[in-house]
């Protein structure tokens, strides 16, 4: 678990307030990075999977028949599974590609992508992964670095939640109401 020294720390690393970090993990991850079982929380996302596969020469195919669940071309609502299926349909993926599978789901309490490995400071989406599954305090560090290399901290330290969220979340952040999200924790923290 983070400590509020742990927070200090990374908000004078981003030279942001507090609450704005709080505000970011809250809405990521509701509060944990961990599922209580001791699997690192992630989302598994099919549709990446299917576009590394295919980033990679790999076509997927002839690897959909029994995947249906872990491996389709397009973005589909409704079939994640649980929060508590995620680790092993991640197994279950890694058996087709490691690569490929590790930079399909998103980790930790900021629910990074893996495919964003580079960024957040890491040779390999294998390091960046055995690193986000150590503890909360380094998923908390790797969040930095990708805030920092992506230069996403001017957003955060103004506030400008609409504006983080469409870099942070992605252009489909307002059918989710990311933003307001956001603006609410920050308010519950400050």
């Amino acid at each position: 678990m983070l400590t509020e020294q742990d927070y200090i720390n990374a908000a004078s690393i981003l030279n942001v307030d507090v609450a704005a970090i709080k505000a970011v993990k809250e809405v990521e991850s509701s509060g944990s990075g961990f599922l209580k079982d001791g699997h690192i929380k992630l989302l598994f996302e099919p549709h990446i999977f299917f576009r590394q596969l295919k980033a990679r020469g790999i076509n997927p195919y002839p690897l959909m028949e029994g995947n249906e669940d872990i491996l389709y071309a397009k973005w589909v609502t409704g079939k994640y599974g649980t929060i508590n299926q995620q680790p092993e349909r991640l197994a279950r993926a890694i058996a087709i590609n490691e690569d490929a599978a590790l930079c399909s789901a998103s980790y930790g309490l900021f629910q990074l992508m893996g495919f964003q490995y580079q960024a957040c400071g890491y040779d390999t989406v294998k390091a960046f992964y055995e690193d986000m599954c150590k503890d909360e305090a380094t998923q908390l560090n790797i969040f930095c670095n990708f805030i920092k290399a992506n230069h996403y901290d001017d957003e955060l330290r103004e506030h400008k939640w609409e504006e983080f969220a469409l870099l942070f979340n992605g252009s489909g952040y307002r059918k989710n109401k990311y933003h307001i999200k956001l603006e609410n924790a920050y308010n519950k923290y400050k």
